[in-house]
């Protein structure tokens, strides 16, 4: 996967499409991401140590891998990555500027 985490990108398609979030996790194996604020889910817990008052918690959800871009530095628009050799270092850059990411 050319995403990692921590990098800002914007929701391609589903009920979130058109939303920028930061990735909160990575799932390779899945081909799946966690966005901050995006794919909202609602859980009923019950009462724990943890989580002595229980009721609902909303958290992200994974969503695939393929309904996000990574958001272009410079333009801020959705685009894809790539890699640069740059002085012997392997480096990731937006396709749509070439900006290092």
């Amino acid at each position: 996967m050319k995403i990692k985490a921590k990098d800002k990108v914007i929701v391609l398609a589903g009920k979130d499409k058109g939303k920028t979030g930061e990735i909160l996790a990575v799932m390779p194996k899945e081909n799946r991401v966690r966005v901050s604020g995006v794919n909202m889910v609602a859980r009923h817990t019950k009462p724990s140590q943890t989580n002595p008052q229980g009721g609902i918690i909303r958290r992200e959800a994974p969503i695939h891998a393929s309904n996000v871009a990574l958001v272009d530095p410079k333009t801020n628009k959705p685009t894809r990555a790539g890699f640069k050799d740059v002085k012997g270092e392997k480096t990731r850059i937006a396709r749509r500027s070439g900006e290092e990411v």
